[in-house]
């Protein structure tokens, strides 16, 4: 090989083999899919990711509606339940879809009418964390205006791709589920 300035210029012989090389087409498609493998299944992880949670979400929508039933026909406040209680018909509902740990938070609160009530999320602006201070567990009496809100912590585990879903600091996502309801006259 010779040098003219910063160009290489090959000998015939290196120029032949170079070219027989270049033809050679053994091994094209394993180098196109490690070329396309790696966007892929990070795409692919990232859809994962969101429809699970669309699953979980809904999950949470069905625990939460299932177990205010109880609080709504008054089942519950006569048989003396618990905030635990209440907890264990939620965790009951979600199919397994969730662990019931430390990441799930419940607030059940009475209003005097369903324009008073705040389903706002309750996450410090300045921190990005939930802010459970304000949590109370009240299942109301008779013809009391509830609103029962459940609240998950879900770690994102596909960095980058679903980023735009974080809204708590860490990498998470809080997904909640509220329902608003009139208790019956019991």
């Amino acid at each position: 090989m010779r040098f003219i300035g910063r160009m290489a210029i090959l000998t015939p012989k290196l120029n032949k083999q170079f070219q027989a090389w270049a033809a050679d087409k053994r091994g094209v498609a394993a180098v196109e899919f490690a070329m396309v493998a790696i966007p892929f299944f990070f795409l692919l992880m990232g859809i994962f990711e969101i429809a699970l949670l669309f699953a979980v979400s809904t999950a949470l929508d069905n625990g939460i509606s299932e177990a205010s039933r109880a609080i709504r026909t008054g089942e519950f406040q006569n048989s003396g339940g618990s905030q635990a209680t209440f907890r264990t018909a939620v965790c009951s509902e979600l199919l397994g879809m969730l662990p019931c740990d430390e990441n799930l938070y419940i607030d059940v609160r009475t209003f005097d009418s369903f324009g008073n009530s705040d389903d706002n999320a309750p996450i410090d602006p300045d921190t990005q964390e939930l802010d459970t201070s304000n949590f109370a567990f009240n299942p109301g009496g008779r013809d009391q205006v509830v609103v029962a809100r459940v609240f998950y912590e879900w770690e994102l585990i596909t960095p980058g791709l679903t980023a735009p879903l974080s809204n708590l600091a860490g990498n998470k996502r809080l997904i909640r589920s509220t329902t608003a309801f009139r208790n019956e006259p019991f």
